[in-house]
């Protein structure tokens, strides 16, 4: 899966235009390297990803191309 789609699809971000943005800018890595909007997403991927000053780093556990509101943090576990 597209990165941006996983950010938005796991209502990491609200809309997937800006996860684009933001891995656009530079903003986000997966495993330690900048990622692009259409990187690929896996199982077991660190992601990290820069709010302002403040950095949020998860690990992808599940990918699903469409979940509900009460299951969208199943597919990832936060670590910082």
């Amino acid at each position: 899966m597209r990165l941006d789609k996983f950010l938005k699809v796991s209502r990491i971000v609200k809309r997937r235009t800006v996860a684009n943005e933001m891995a656009a800018a530079g903003r986000v890595s997966i495993n330690g390297k900048r990622a692009k909007p259409g990187t690929e997403v896996a199982i077991g991927d660190i992601i990290e990803i820069g709010f302002g000053e403040r950095q949020t780093k998860i690990k992808v556990t599940d990918i699903k191309q469409s979940v509900r509101k009460e299951e969208a943090e199943t597919l990832y576990e936060l670590l910082s």
